[in-house]
């Protein structure tokens, strides 16, 4: 059987000399390229086509999250598995959004990990059991499935597009004509609805579904018009 071929994206260059280092020893992987921001990992993706991608959340620039939507969507037969610190709910779920097949945080064992990644090849995801359990709990304390995102309103939809254009919330309200109390109100609906936890994921987020421009597309055409996103 052919070794799992993997695609490293960590911006820490010691964190992927570590992980190549584990993974060389393994006949069932093998490392086919490394990136250490988003437009590498996708430009690497492309050219290498891997198996799998282990893809850190918090990247310089474009982060982790957006980049796996982008990939999942534009190359769906490889496997994007998140390898990150962050340990909570919201992250978790925003990730298995975003697409990942996997969540695994990076204070794991080296033995756990090797097992989650070997678990892939039989169609399992990876992610540990206590993840598992969360998303069980998750599902079984909500009406509808999780990870659907409630429609966002003509005005939550402006406050989205200028925060994703890096204005304050001062100059949010400066635009809109309405108070930085209410900028703020609207910002944590937007987290709620798209169950996200801070407002560059809000934005990256937005990007990635295509409701907002890129950041180098900014600029160069008006912000989107305040429809509702669906």
């Amino acid at each position: 059987m052919n070794p799992s071929r993997l695609l490293l994206v960590d911006d820490h260059a010691l964190f992927r000399e570590g992980l190549v280092s584990l993974l060389s020893y393994q006949d069932d992987f093998t490392v086919v390229g490394e990136a250490e921001n988003a437009e590498s990992a996708l430009s690497q993706a492309r050219a290498l086509a891997p198996d799998i991608v282990l893809m850190d959340i918090d990247l310089p620039g474009e982060d982790g999250m957006s980049a796996t939507q982008r990939l999942t969507t534009e190359l769906p037969a490889i496997i994007v598995v998140m390898l990150t610190v962050h340990d909570d709910n919201l992250t978790l779920f925003a990730a298995l959004k975003a697409g990942a097949h996997g969540y695994l945080v990076k204070n794991m064992r080296s033995r756990e990990l090797l097992e989650r990644l070997r678990g892939l090849a039989r169609g399992e995801a990876a992610i540990s059991r206590r993840m598992a359990t969360r998303i069980l709990e998750e599902i079984r304390g909500q009406t509808e499935p999780f990870g659907f995102e409630e429609e966002l309103t003509p005005r939550e939809m402006e406050v989205l597009e200028l925060v994703a254009a890096r204005l304050s919330n001062a100059a949010i309200a400066e635009r809109l004509v309405i108070s930085e109390h209410t900028v703020k109100n609207h910002m944590k609906n937007v987290l709620s609805k798209l169950h996200l936890r801070n407002r560059h994921q809000a934005a990256a987020y937005g990007v990635a579904r295509g409701w907002l421009p890129r950041p180098k597309e900014r600029g160069k055409r008006p912000l989107l018009s305040p429809v509702a996103a669906k």
